[in-house]
């Protein structure tokens, strides 16, 4: 692995310590009390920090290693000044949020973060244009697509907030429209185009995966109204949200049974461990699209998007069950992350402070829906926390990230 990459995962993932660290003091405010801290604010960083120093510039980094693959030539010495910008831009968010909220300096920073998207996009699409097309390719390229689309949702939200506007559906449509476009075009197309390059390369013919992207790309931007239901809507456009949300189960269908025909072939080239992991990241996947595809339905819709803890925990299990373990399985699969006792240790933690976080986060959700308070749910909150924290803070102290001279 060549020095970069190292450089870049190593700052990633001690990213995503520092907002595992960010989401303990968040719990801790809640279950006890931190009176100088404003949770309002904390809570932006923790978001905006995840989003552009966690799950961007780690996906940054895998897409130029991948850039660097199949071009065989060094494309960190293309891409190194936008990964700079936009970790510099994320830090800047980390150290200005949580003392102001949305204000002058974390405005600058955020919109950096949004320019340096826009510069990855522009000269990623360029060099994608010089490999020939393939379904992995097409997936990259929507991802960089939904990316600067989802920027229209920033964009919107502070043309409100300036403008002072008090019409709350477009404050709350705007911000999903954002959540939308990253969570399920950017980090989630990406992911597939990595999946299906590494899915290729172990045999699966391409041709065999394409249909999945073109169920996936078509259904990707109706599916937005999945979160916006309580928009008025004439009837033939909420059966096309409705087979949107059909249209990626089946999507997803496809590329499992794809891998069902290869298990064999798989199992060869993956070990048991990662094998295990992602085999966790599929089951929340699945979990994520079928809740997406039940939200289609109103009274669900309005249980999903009615009560905060539903919300966070489906939040959560895309952020983390989904995206950040098919990242760390990804890693291991390739030895940009290699495991020794500590850090294999640390990943099992990790997963457990997910699935941990989760069970709570619903217990918290059904608690609210039938009117019943959970016994020291805030505090199990705060301990699956701190499991998260403790686990990262494992990979970290010892992550033997291979590397280049070795």
């Amino acid at each position: 692995m060549d020095r970069s990459l190292h450089k870049w995962l190593s700052v990633a993932f001690f990213n995503l310590m520092l907002v595992a660290f960010l989401g303990c003091l968040l719990r801790y405010k809640i279950a006890y009390s931190l009176p100088f801290l404003n949770q309002k604010f904390v809570l932006n960083a923790h978001s905006h920090f995840a989003f552009s120093g966690w799950v961007t510039q780690a996906l940054m980094a895998l897409m130029v290693k991948f850039l660097s693959d199949k071009t065989h030539t060094d494309a960190f010495r293309k891409f190194n000044w936008i990964l700079w910008l936009n970790v510099l831009s994320a830090y800047g968010m980390l150290l200005t949020f949580p003392f102001q909220g949305y204000a002058t300096g974390s405005i600058i920073f955020s919109t950096a973060s949004v320019f340096a998207g826009y510069a990855f996009a522009f000269t990623y699409w360029k060099e994608l244009n010089k490999i020939p097309a393939s379904v992995d390719i097409l997936f990259l390229k929507s991802a960089l697509f939904f990316n600067v689309l989802s920027s229209a949702g920033t964009f919107s939200l502070a043309t409100l907030m300036i403008s002072g506007s008090t019409f709350q559906n477009l404050y709350v449509a705007s911000i999903y429209f954002f959540l939308h476009f990253q969570y399920n075009g950017w980090f989630l197309f990406t992911c597939m185009g990595l999946l299906c390059s590494s899915l290729i390369k172990y045999g699966i013919p391409p041709q065999k995966l394409k249909p999945a992207f073109y169920l996936f790309v078509s259904a990707c931007i109706p599916a937005y109204l999945l979160s916006a239901l309580w928009i008025p809507m004439p009837t033939w456009v909420y059966v096309l949200v409705a087979l949107a949300g059909i249209a990626q189960l089946v999507g997803w269908g496809i590329i499992l049974q794809a891998i069902r025909k290869n298990l064999g072939i798989l199992k060869a080239n993956i070990n048991r461990f990662t094998q295990i992991l992602f085999f966790f990241c599929a089951i929340a996947y699945t979990l994520k699209l079928m809740l997406q595809a039940a939200s289609a339905i109103p009274s669900l819709s309005y249980l999903s998007y009615g009560f905060r803890p539903i919300v966070i925990g489906y939040l959560h299990l895309v952020l983390l069950g989904v995206v950040s373990l098919f990242i760390t399985s990804y890693c291991i699969n390739h030895k940009y992350l290699i495991l020794n006792k500590t850090t294999k240790n640390g990943v099992i933690i990790f997963v457990a402070g997910i699935i941990i976080n989760e069970v709570f986060l619903m217990l918290q959700g059904i608690g609210d829906l039938v009117y019943i308070s959970i016994p020291y749910i805030d505090e199990e909150l705060l301990a699956a926390a701190l499991i998260l924290f403790i686990g990262l803070l494992l990979i970290n102290v010892k992550n033997k990230l291979k590397k280049a001279d070795q």
